[in-house]
């Protein structure tokens, strides 16, 4: 059974889970860390707890969600593992940071191409793949079946769904992407979204305003 602690980064409020389980095997899910701060409590807190990192997850390439992806990939000698559609939104990256006035620190490490169903293995622990694009061409979610976890990026957050309004963004498929990948999933799944509280698949089917609207009772028919 895995252990999961997310920190908050940069002034986004960027959630960046490690996962972990009792190898002692983790993952680091989107390190946006901004600050030296930011930085020495993350390896602080996988120094303390004596976890050997063994990849970087991300679940798109917004900038928030990478700016510690350099340091952090050549710090532990790790792959990273991102979906190739989002090739496109790293190469935006530097424009977007500077609009919000981030300095976009120089990202060299490559990525490892995943795809939809794929299955990451770490430990005794496995996460599928579920590619659920909206939010970004590329956007995934990491679903652990097993513990009922699922890491939802920017693609579902409590109460609400991930932005559209951005190059790449595309408001159907990101609908489409949560009704037909991570609605159905058991209803007891905890939810760690990129951004904001944790939440349950079930909770977001009956409390989430833009998912509402499909969920209502349908008329009896006479």
């Amino acid at each position: 059974m895995i252990q999961v602690k997310s920190f908050c980064f940069n002034d986004f409020r960027e959630c960046c889970p490690v996962a972990w389980d009792e190898t002692g095997e983790c993952v680091i899910i989107d390190p946006g860390f901004k600050s030296d701060s930011e930085k020495d409590a993350l390896y602080g807190f996988i120094r303390e707890k004596g976890l050997k990192p063994v990849m970087i997850l991300l679940t798109h390439g917004h900038f928030d969600h990478i700016l510690g992806v350099d340091d952090c990939a050549r710090k532990y000698g790790i792959p990273v593992y991102m979906h190739p559609a989002d090739k496109v939104t790293l190469e935006r990256n530097d424009f977007f940071a500077r609009a919000f006035g981030f300095t976009m620190p120089e990202i060299s490490v490559g990525t490892t191409d995943i795809a939809d169903g794929d299955m990451i293995r770490f430990g005794n622990t496995e996460f599928e793949v579920l590619y659920t694009p909206g939010h970004t061409p590329g956007g995934v979610c990491y679903h652990d079946r097993a513990d009922k976890i699922l890491f939802s990026g920017d693609t579902l957050f409590a109460g609400t769904i991930g932005r559209t309004d951005q190059p790449g963004g595309d408001y159907d498929k990101l609908m489409e992407s949560i009704f037909t990948r991570l609605m159905p999933l058991d209803g007891e799944t905890v939810i760690i979204p990129g951004h904001g509280p944790v939440t349950s698949v079930a909770d977001e089917r009956v409390k989430n305003p833009f998912l509402q609207p499909f969920n209502l009772p349908e008329d009896d028919e006479e």
